[in-house]
């Protein structure tokens, strides 16, 4: 719905559609790129659960220096620059670009179509409404 409680699309030239459309996409693959940071997140932290039980085990075996290895030099270790782990890059990613980003988005949403979102795909629903000879409800 726009900002007014209209599902009319705002009335905007193809281009300034075809620029908003742009920027919509850009944060929507952004999200994306997030969920997969996310997923990183979670990978990673499975993995080293994983190491983390495998030390025991490895030192039950008597192969102490592979145990020690897991504890002194995998687990406290970063995943980015020997420090940065997995949270660390997420939160930077999700405080940082992604934060800009989507606020760049909804200042462009204000400024060329009075904060309504989807203005491309609300047009093109109407004409494709109107060809069918179906007109949407305000």
């Amino acid at each position: 719905m726009a900002p007014d409680g209209s599902t009319a699309p705002a009335d905007l030239t193809e281009d300034e559609r075809a620029a908003l459309h742009q920027v919509e996409l850009g944060l929507e693959w952004l999200h994306r790129a997030h969920g997969h940071l996310v997923e990183f997140h979670h990978n990673t932290g499975h993995a080293m659960d994983h190491l983390a039980e495998a030390e025991p085990l490895l030192r039950e075996c008597g192969y102490d220096d592979l145990a020690d290895a897991v504890r002194d030099r995998y687990l406290p270790h970063g995943v980015i620059d020997d420090d940065r782990w997995s949270y660390d890059v997420l939160e930077s990613f999700q405080e940082g670009f992604l934060d800009e980003i989507e606020g760049f988005e909804r200042e462009a949403r204000d400024v060329v179509a009075d904060g309504q979102r989807h203005a491309a795909e609300r047009a093109q629903e109407r004409t494709w409404k109107e060809r069918a000879g179906r007109e949407r409800p305000e």
